[in-house]
């Protein structure tokens, strides 16, 4: 259980979502693909941690150097959006929902990869 957002407090972070070169948002659109009820949980997650920050375990994990996943309890599964920040922007890099203790080669690379583009802006 997270805790909640203090009303009236402004945001430590500005949340935005990566935009790939043909200006699609990725983590916007793996979010619209689940059901209400996930999207509100890691909604509410990212807000806590957008308000909260610098915030560690069990909500936000540190992967590697610049890169941070937050992680959320859906049905089915653990929730990862997987995010960077930038001077005092938080720019959500990835979403996936894991089902096994570690987390997929193949879904680091992909945050790799866009991480790697959004530093060549």
């Amino acid at each position: 259980m997270t805790t909640p957002v203090s009303e009236g407090k402004d945001p430590i972070l500005k949340v935005v979502f990566f935009r790939s070169q043909s200006g699609n948002e990725p983590v916007r659109e793996w979010l619209l693909s689940l059901r209400r009820a996930h999207r509100k949980v890691i909604g509410q997650d990212i807000k806590t941690a957008q308000y909260g920050w610098p915030l560690g375990m069990p909500l936000v994990r540190k992967l590697e150097p610049g890169l941070w996943e937050v992680r959320s309890h859906v049905a089915g599964g653990i929730a990862r959006v997987v995010f960077t920040v930038e001077a005092n922007v938080m720019v959500l890099l990835h979403g996936f929902v894991k089902k096994s203790q570690k987390t997929s080669g193949t879904e680091l690379e992909t945050t790799r990869q866009r991480l790697a583009r959004l530093r060549e802006e």
